[in-house]
């Protein structure tokens, strides 16, 4: 399998990966539209931890981790590795060892559609990670892949330079070009969102605050007593 290591791509400004860092993967996700979300796969291998950065993306044979490798050379500080596989694997492609290299470099985590493993260690070294599966099923290093090309995930294109949001709600990819708006539009949804809560705070019911009554009278869905629905005393 021949490939291509790109240097160098575009990358979205630090500014507006630090705004976004500010919010949650789901406040993200909604302002956006709903898009860009990754799937619920991939879960994090610690909790009460998000991060945000710039994708260095990796297309890699299952079981094979040559071109982690590779993209290793090519992450630096504020960066998120990516990594997919040309076919499902669950093979823990990724472990204490790349870690220790990339967070040297400055690169915040990592998210993958394959296995990691060491989560342990992981853990320990406060480094973070999103998997599609946990396993101690080791690789080879045998077969050429790409490094910073679009790369598929969850069934969102994600290129290098774009923004990786990952929480413990999932994973977000933000295109570079949006990063301020989307970083705006969280913005906007999160004050909306706590007058709402103060809203809520105060005994205002979710009906009559988003107009949720009508909309249940055009459904035709009825109110009734518990004697009008059962018959109960005829």
């Amino acid at each position: 399998m021949p490939g291509i290591i790109v240097t160098d791509p575009p990358k979205a400004e630090a500014k507006d990966v630090e705004a976004l860092a500010g919010y949650g993967v789901a406040t993200v996700h909604e302002a956006l539209g709903r898009t860009g979300l990754l799937g619920h796969h991939l879960r994090p291998n610690q909790r009460d931890t998000r991060v945000a950065g710039t994708a260095v993306t990796v297309l890699s044979w299952p079981g094979d981790n040559l071109m982690i490798h590779a993209a290793v050379e090519q992450c630096g500080p504020g960066d998120i590795l990516v990594v997919t596989t040309t076919s499902p694997s669950t093979d823990g492609m990724f472990g204490e060892l790349f870690a220790t290299a990339l967070k040297r470099r400055g690169v915040r985590g990592i998210v993958t559609g394959a296995g990691i493993r060491d989560t342990a260690e992981l853990r320990a070294m406060g480094f973070a990670a999103w998997s599609a599966a946990v396993s101690a099923q080791g690789t080879v290093k045998a077969t050429g892949g790409s490094v910073n090309v679009p790369v598929v995930l969850g069934g969102e294109t994600i290129r290098p330079g774009d923004v990786i949001l990952a929480d413990d709600d999932g994973v977000v990819v933000v295109p570079r070009e949006r990063a301020q708006e989307a970083a705006e539009k969280s913005r906007a949804r999160e004050d909306k969102e706590a007058a709402t809560r103060a809203a809520f705070h105060e005994g205002q019911l979710g009906l009559d605050r988003y107009g949720l009554r009508e909309t249940l009278r055009r459904l035709g869905v009825e109110y009734r007593t518990y004697e009008e629905h059962t018959g109960a005393g005829s």
